[in-house]
């Protein structure tokens, strides 16, 4: 079974910075298209970026032009670089497959954007 884990979450102030990783042991990494998904408390989970085996990238409208998804193929990783952080990228973020995505969930990693 593949394994998700992601990290790189934290207590940022408006305006503030993070850097997510996630890295996938086990499983077809090289192969398919990775996506960051986010849910925030009473929300639906939601897809914010997805980057597919070929390094094309997508974002979502709200995050458009302030976070970068990238891979790292020989390590098993996707990152999600997050600038211009707002308030209301309070979320815990995952990591999973991309359009379809594994049927499970990691413990993704908790993004607090407060002052």
């Amino acid at each position: 079974q593949v394994q998700l884990q992601a990290s790189g979450g934290g207590l940022v102030q408006p305006g503030g910075s993070l850097r997510l990783s996630c890295t996938a042991s086990g499983g077809i990494f090289n192969s398919v298209a990775m996506g960051w998904y986010r849910q925030a408390p009473g929300n639906e989970r939601e897809l914010v970026a997805s980057i597919t085996r070929g390094y094309i990238t997508n974002y979502a409208d709200a995050v458009k032009g302030r976070f970068t998804i990238s891979r790292d193929n020989a390590k098993n990783t996707v990152y999600l670089q997050m600038n211009s952080l707002k308030p209301e990228d309070t979320a815990v973020y995952y990591c999973n497959y991309y359009p379809r995505d594994l049927g499970y969930w990691g413990q993704g990693t908790l993004v607090t954007v407060s002052s």
